[in-house]
């Protein structure tokens, strides 16, 4: 298989105008010999405003898609990837230096380990950025962690899914992001951890742009009767993952690997 990093970013015409800055924080990303990374710019609908922003780069492949959310163009642009790994990044976030070779180097060394993610800073309108309080220790993050926090958090996880880091084959086998209008990667995320062991990295990897536009400031998405009912779902979906008994990689593979971390 290619030693390729596929990065995947959805992206609408409102936050097209950050790309110039996701692009630069790609290009500081250094990885191993041999190792590449393709970025995969999906957009979530037809227009002409989100092509000017777009790098003239031969490691970056656009599309356009029907309407659908980002869930739906993110999985849409999975048809494109290749490499046994896929990264996530929100055309309004920025990778911190280094972040990339960090994941990386995690899902290498340890063959049971199906996702990463690391410390998330906010980045605020006037350029400061602000980390949250309670991340995880750095490691690895056994099967069932998130989910439990999550729940027994007013639906707040304990790291951040804007950041996932994970193997493409386990992303597929999961069938990609939920269809939500919203949570669409929280719910991704809870069904990794119902099914495999995932990795908390402390230092920052992603700077998480907070701006007026972006999907999560809208009024619906706090519209009680919907997020109720997006839980509902993320929450059903996960237990039912964990309650099949089936985990990744399959157990004669971890047998094979002779190693746990």
């Amino acid at each position: 298989m290619s030693r390729c990093v596929t990065v995947v970013t959805a992206v609408h015409a409102p936050s097209a105008r950050f790309l110039t800055e996701a692009y630069a924080s790609l290009c500081e990303q250094r990885l191993p010999d041999g190792w590449r990374w393709r970025w995969l710019i999906q957009e979530d609908g037809h227009g002409d405003e989100v092509r000017p922003y777009v790098p003239d780069d031969d490691r970056v492949s656009y599309r356009q898609g029907r309407p659908g959310g980002p869930g739906v163009a993110r999985t849409l642009a999975l048809a494109r990837a290749e490499g046994p790994y896929v990264k996530i990044l929100d055309a309004d976030d920025r990778l911190v230096p280094g972040a990339l070779a960090r994941d990386l180097a995690v899902l290498e060394a340890h063959p049971t380990v199906g996702w990463a993610t690391s410390r998330v800073l906010d980045l605020l309108p006037d350029g400061s950025t602000a980390g949250f309080p309670g991340d995880p220790a750095d490691g690895p993050i056994e099967p069932g962690t998130v989910l439990a926090s999550w729940a027994a958090n007013d639906f707040r996880a304990p790291v951040h899914p804007a950041g996932l880091f994970v193997r493409r084959d386990l992303l597929l086998a999961l069938g990609g992001w939920m269809a939500l209008p919203a949570s669409e990667d929280t719910g991704l995320l809870l069904a990794l951890d119902a099914v495999s062991r995932g990795w908390f990295t402390a230092e920052a990897g992603l700077l998480y742009r907070k701006w007026p536009g972006q999907v999560t400031a809208r009024p619906a998405h706090t519209d009680p009767a919907e997020r109720q009912a997006r839980m509902a779902v993320v929450e059903a979906r996960a237990r039912a993952l964990a309650e099949l008994g089936w985990r990744y990689p399959a157990a004669q593979d971890r047998d094979l690997s002779g190693q746990r971390f």
